[in-house]
């Protein structure tokens, strides 16, 4: 990172973070009090899909909010295809090359990868300053992988920033000074019910694939239906074609808890908060995850939360006091989580209560100021 970008560096906790458990580090960030932050031109590079029936990405909403705002957002891209998606890109950066003050490129693994190379290479010939931002809980993975081009992408970007202290730790050996900003919710839109004597209502919101391992939803519905026989399990989400939906059905067929599903398909976004609202524990069997916004929706909603323990769950959520966190891939432990909540009121309503309060420390609008804050640093001093 250029000297030029620090006006002030402070050896303290992570304190300014939305939604974070504190911890020691370098905080290097400009600071900019909230009357002196303009409106800028910014170059968005991610996942814009959901025109074409994809889920809404956090770089999407972002780009939203700030338009929404009086800034003038430039998105690459919206295309699906590998070629045409890089190929889109690389264009939009060079024919925009004189319309945008500062660029953000999300960073994923895989494929996505090469695609945030290609871009912070165009944008490093043109000179223009960079934020990086880093998602997907593969991503550490795959940095091992492969910490060469990991290395050289990320100390190439004038900000890096990462949404949880989960992914922070892991690339932190890739680069030092790593900043935290959560990723956010938007609390106004989900209305808070608290959550005392709770129903045997589940539900379950993610996409169908091995990643997120709803086969074992169906499971831990199974050796809890004989207890609980009006017990249901909501699920929905698109089908990302592994073949994971297709033995998600067939697990409940075979275990005789078919009748106690229903499966919904993709939500809009504006169908999420009346359906979480519904439910009274939300279950997340994830194999692999960062920050999940699923998570933070349904705590904003005042859910109970069980949730599997795995990459950045346990630096977002305190076991007992705002989740019940469990071993991955382990169905009598998750069942056991849940029976737990249906059947302690006081532990339902610490859960719930608690939930709803950390939602509020990653609310869009104190996430959004600090993006705001970001790009003004990378503008005055790009």
């Amino acid at each position: 990172m250029s000297q030029s970008l620090l006006e002030k560096r402070v050896q303290s906790p992570l304190t300014y973070v939305s939604g974070m458990r504190r911890e020691s580090g370098t905080v290097v960030l400009q600071q900019v009090i909230k009357e002196d932050l303009p409106s800028l031109r910014v170059l968005q590079v991610g996942n814009f899909l959901s025109a074409r029936g994809y889920t809404v990405q956090f770089v999407e909403e972002l780009s939203d909010r700030l338009e929404q705002d009086g800034w003038h957002i430039i998105r690459a891209s919206d295309q699906v295809k590998k070629v045409s998606r890089l190929a889109s890109i690389l264009s939009r950066i060079f024919v925009n090359r004189k319309n945008f003050d500062a660029a953000h490129i999300t960073v994923y693994s895989g494929a996505a990868f090469v695609w945030a190379e290609a871009a912070a290479g165009m944008l490093r010939v043109l000179r223009k300053p960079v934020v990086l931002s880093l998602h997907g809980g593969n991503l550490p993975s795959f940095a091992e992988r492969w910490p060469g081009r990991v290395s050289r992408l990320l100390n190439s970007a004038d900000l890096v920033i990462a949404p949880s202290g989960y992914m922070r730790n892991a690339m932190l050996k890739f680069r030092k000074d790593i900043l935290l900003i959560a990723n956010p919710v938007d609390t106004r839109l989900f209305a808070y019910r608290h959550r005392e004597n709770v129903r045997p209502r589940l539900v379950w919101l993610r996409s169908f694939h091995e990643t997120y391992n709803p086969t074992l939803a169906a499971q831990v519905l199974s050796l809890l239906v004989q207890e609980f026989p009006d017990m249901t399990l909501t699920m929905a989400g698109p089908d990302k074609g592994d073949g994971s939906f297709q033995r998600v059905k067939e697990t409940a067929r075979e275990l005789g808890v078919e009748r106690n599903i229903v499966f919904t398909g993709r939500l809009d976004n504006k169908e999420v908060p009346g359906f979480l609202s519904n439910a009274d524990i939300f279950v997340n069997t994830t194999n692999v995850d960062n920050t999940p916004i699923s998570v933070l929706e349904a705590m904003a909603c005042g859910l109970c939360v069980v949730t599997t323990n795995v990459g950045g769950i346990p630096y977002l959520l305190e076991d007992e006091n705002e989740a019940l966190l469990v071993e991955r891939n382990d169905p009598a432990s998750m069942a056991g989580a849940i029976r737990r909540i249906v059947t302690e009121p006081d532990l339902a309503r610490r859960l719930s209560q608690h939930a709803r309060r950390k939602a509020e420390q990653c609310d869009w609008q104190k996430v959004l100021h600090e993006w705001k804050r970001v790009f003004t640093s990378l503008h005055r001093n790009g």
